[in-house]
């Protein structure tokens, strides 16, 4: 029998640890051996995954020693620090908060209010977005999955950027469930504050923003996210002032995802349900005159977080791309 590839998931009680971890659960070629959760630690696997055949206990903190890769799902600057001794054991990480998103370390201290703690990995790691760098996935030993945000934007626009189908104006208005927020409690994810309710917030600029400009050839972009009384999802509605005719985008766009597994380019505006609990990212192609207006439905959780997380690890391990990714995951 094949040894399996040894895994951890640092941060195992979030939403993205959580969601790491039931997909990894069901990946043929997974032995998850570590979960870590200064929370839970001590308590068995069963009083976070009560439906999941695993045996164990949560520990504070990851030994790297017989590993193969860490997900790590710990908040942005908490996991940083440990990267490079991960890296320098021989492990493959792959990292879920904003910690490596970033090329240009000067842009730290704008976007997260202090310095990066290690800025020499930056060179190192690789965007997780397989669509636009499955090739250099397969050697990465360090993975920076991109927020969900950025993610949905980014796949909505990258097509018409690399066809130069956009002229100016381009404006992002996106919307994310309450799960994008995170498990930590807090007022501003309180029922009472965001139920039968919609409001715009970081209007002065998100942290998202930098990831979409720099995956986006620089491109200048007013990007606005919003909060709705939902669990998960992400809507992304694009609009820009198009070169060229609505054809010659759509056709773009066929090109741009023909052979994606997960990425589709669909006749009807996507609606966040038809993407929810999958890893599919769905996206539309219209215009209004010579506006166009492109939209883009994903699963935060999934798509916008662990699901791509696992499908980077599926290009870097050399398995099938989908694999664990079919099914669809319920909770939250």
């Amino acid at each position: 029998m094949t040894r399996k590839v040894k895994a951890a998931v640092a941060g195992a009680n979030g939403y993205a640890g959580m969601t790491a971890v039931n997909l990894l659960a069901r990946h043929p070629a997974v032995e998850l051996t570590q979960l870590t959760s200064r929370s839970y630690a001590g308590k068995p696997y069963s009083e976070l995954f009560p439906l999941l055949d695993l045996t164990g206990e949560f520990v504070p903190e990851p030994s790297p020693n017989g590993l193969d890769v860490i997900f790590s799902c710990l908040p942005h600057n908490v996991g940083a620090a440990r990267v490079e001794t991960w890296l320098d054991a021989g492990l493959r990480v792959i990292d879920m908060s904003a910690d490596f998103r970033l090329r240009d370390a000067s842009q730290y201290p704008t976007w997260y209010q202090q310095p990066h703690p290690s800025p020499a990995l930056l060179e190192r790691a690789v965007l997780g977005l397989p669509e636009l760098h499955a090739e250099d996935l397969k050697d990465a030993q360090l993975i920076a999955v991109p927020g969900c945000y950025s993610t949905a934007s980014i796949l909505a626009l990258a097509p018409a950027v690399s066809a130069g189908l956009v002229g100016s104006d381009v404006i992002v208005d996106a919307k994310s469930g309450v799960s994008g927020a995170g498990r930590s409690p807090g007022l501003g994810v309180h029922f009472s504050e965001v139920n039968e309710t919609l409001g715009a917030y970081a209007i002065e600029g998100h942290r998202h923003l930098p990831e979409i400009v720099q995956e986006l050839d620089g491109l200048a972009v007013t990007f606005v996210p919003h909060l709705v009384p939902m669990t998960r999802g992400i809507l992304a509605t694009c609009y820009f002032d198009l070169k060229g005719s609505v054809g010659e985008l759509q056709d773009a766009y066929r090109e741009f995802y023909a052979g994606q597994p997960f990425t589709r380019v669909t006749d009807k505006t996507p609606t966040t349900k038809l993407a929810s609990h999958s890893n599919l990212c769905l996206v539309n192609v219209a215009a209004q005159g010579r506006k166009a207006v492109v939209t883009a439905a994903l699963d935060n959780l999934i798509k916008g977080a662990s699901g791509q997380g696992v499908e980077c690890f599926n290009i870097a391990f050399g398995f099938d791309r989908t694999t664990a990714l079919t099914g669809p995951l319920q909770w939250p």
